[in-house]
């Protein structure tokens, strides 16, 4: 009997360390072959056109452009896709999308099997990319609520900001601060959990330092080194650092 063809398998996680141990996991399956890797959306978006793969691990969050996004940005998504993610509240919108599977992190060697076992069960019933498009679709119309207000301090105060109030979040001596056009409010938040909580069209990932509000950037900068810088509609022209990476997720979504 003919042996069945290689699950061509395409990895996409923001985390170097989550990268090698998922390859390392997948290397010892006979039936897996990896082709590739990806750093973050914007890449993933690439190898994903270039190498059209039979199954994508993707993580869930990733600055800029997280794992939902890729899929809903491609015109012909992969027909096998298993989520990664360090929260067990996305297991559910995973499904939503038609998962075969999801990972919770770290990875564990037995659960990366099952869901390689999952994929192959699929394989044999011949799914479509038609049905998982039809699911972003629903997804899509069911978008979770996302907050409109966040806490900070002023001295003994809490004060309740606005979201829309909000310039930029940004990372100063570990502590993240939320930056009005009166002054910067330390937070209780990471970045990475304002990111989760907040509306991903309005708020973005410049950098791993700081989240800006896209509708106070008033100009985008040239800067030295081939990167830019984000200019902010405050009295002071406030400027923020755009990564290199986060700049061509940026260009990719307002195609300036």
């Amino acid at each position: 009997m003919r042996a069945a063809a290689a699950i061509r398998t395409l990895v996409v996680d923001d985390e170097q360390l989550a990268r090698e141990r998922l390859r390392g996991f997948l290397a010892e399956l006979r039936d897996v072959e990896v082709i590739g890797d990806a750093a973050n959306g914007v890449e993933a978006l690439q190898l994903i056109a270039e190498t059209r793969p039979d199954l994508v691990f993707l993580d869930v969050q990733m600055p800029g452009m997280d794992g939902f996004e890729v899929l809903k940005a491609l015109s012909a998504p992969p027909p096998y896709v298993v989520f990664a993610t360090a929260y067990d509240e996305y297991a559910i919108r995973a499904f939503e999308v038609q998962a075969v599977d999801y990972l919770l992190k770290p990875f564990a060697r037995a659960r990366v099997q099952e869901a390689v076992a999952r994929v192959r069960a699929r394989r044999a019933s011949t799914p479509t990319a038609a049905d998982l498009e039809a699911v972003l679709r629903r997804l899509e119309e069911r978008r979770r609520i996302h907050v409109t207000q966040v806490p900070v301090h002023s001295g003994r105060r809490i004060l309740v900001l606005p979201v829309d109030d909000v310039l930029w979040f940004g990372v100063e001596h570990r502590l993240v601060y939320a930056h009005t056009v009166e002054r910067g409010f330390m937070t209780n938040y990471t970045l990475r959990e304002l990111e989760e909580r907040l509306d991903a069209d309005t708020f973005f990932r410049a950098h791993k330092s700081s989240l800006v509000n896209l509708k106070h950037v008033q100009e985008i900068q040239p800067w030295f080194g081939g990167r830019h810088k984000l200019v902010m509609r405050d009295q002071a022209h406030s400027e923020v650092a755009l990564s290199r990476t986060q700049a061509r997720a940026l260009r990719a979504r307002l195609r300036w």
